[in-house]
């Protein structure tokens, strides 16, 4: 069966969350937290479209699914993930 190609970096970073979030449910913690690492690296070294990517899908995809099965953010996420993830519940008014 072939898949789509993906086109473009937000594609990439939902593709990538879906990994995350597919690690975490199968109890594959070390794994998952290495991909959030990955992450963290790019958001720290990406141009504004990496970073825009990384804030919009894979934070707030990740962070959801970690909420609604209640696993803390902070036990999965390095401080520049978890404080741009705050920023974002701080201005959203959750």
């Amino acid at each position: 069966m072939k898949t789509k190609p993906i086109k473009n970096v937000y594609d990439q970073m939902q593709q990538f969350a879906d990994i995350t979030k597919k690690l975490i449910k199968n109890g594959d913690t070390g794994r998952a937290k290495y991909c959030i690492k990955i992450v963290e690296n790019l958001f720290i070294n990406g141009n504004r479209e990496i970073k825009n990517a990384i804030k919009n899908v894979y934070l707030f995809s990740v962070s959801t699914f970690l909420e609604f099965q209640h696993y803390s953010i902070k036990n999965y996420f390095p401080e520049t993930l978890r404080n741009e993830y705050y920023n974002q519940v701080i201005t959203t008014g959750y």
